[in-house]
């Protein structure tokens, strides 16, 4: 990004940030859509990071690439709503499986594949989807960050205000902790298999 164009962002130019938005838009909404599995909550959710960039960034230090910067604060926001989240499924109680919003019902099926194929493999993306949900905060945002977003260690490490070393560890430690979580399931599933 040009530093004539960062200085008008700084400034509070509006077409500027409309093109910073337009720039970002997709990328913001995906990560928080990583994060969060539901397009209506990583679409408001996005909204809310560029309201926090456009309010903040007088104090942007173009240290580290605006993306990083809009990467962090999406990261943050995500875990946020998450957290929201969370406290309100505690008070309403328990919800189903499978929701209209389900990221597993998005796994395409073939014009001609068997139902129960179809539904193995939503079973198993939600399987995958829950697992990295459950890793500690660091290690989740480190493994959405670098396995759906295709992120490089540095960017991370830049992200999460964390040196690159200690970004590779928390890569090795959360894809130990996916393996032990999915151990079982898998398991599970070849066991069952071997039975047919």
């Amino acid at each position: 990004m040009d530093r004539d164009f960062l200085e008008r962002l700084k400034a509070g130019d509006e077409d500027a940030f409309k093109s910073l938005v337009t720039q970002f838009q997709d990328r913001v909404v995906s990560l928080c859509y990583r994060f969060l599995r539901n397009r209506e909550d990583a679409e408001d959710t996005a909204q809310d990071v560029f309201v926090d960039a456009y309010r903040n960034l007088s104090g942007f230090r173009a240290e580290a690439e605006i993306s990083t910067w809009l990467y962090r604060i999406a990261s943050t926001k995500s875990l946020d709503a998450i957290r929201r989240r969370n406290r309100k499924k505690r008070q309403d109680g328990p919800s189903p499986v499978f929701s209209e919003s389900d990221p597993a019902e998005a796994v395409p099926a073939a014009e001609s594949a068997d139902p129960g194929r179809v539904f193995e493999a939503r079973e198993r993306s939600l399987v995958l989807q829950n697992a990295v949900a459950s890793l500690p905060k660091s290690q989740r945002i480190a493994i959405t960050l670098s396995r759906y977003e295709g992120l490089g260690n540095k960017e991370i490490a830049e992200i999460l205000h964390a040196s690159v070393f200690s970004i590779d560890s928390l890569i090795y430690r959360a894809q130990k902790n996916l393996r032990k979580r999915l151990h079982k399931y898998y398991a599970r599933q070849i066991k069952n298999e071997g039975e047919k």
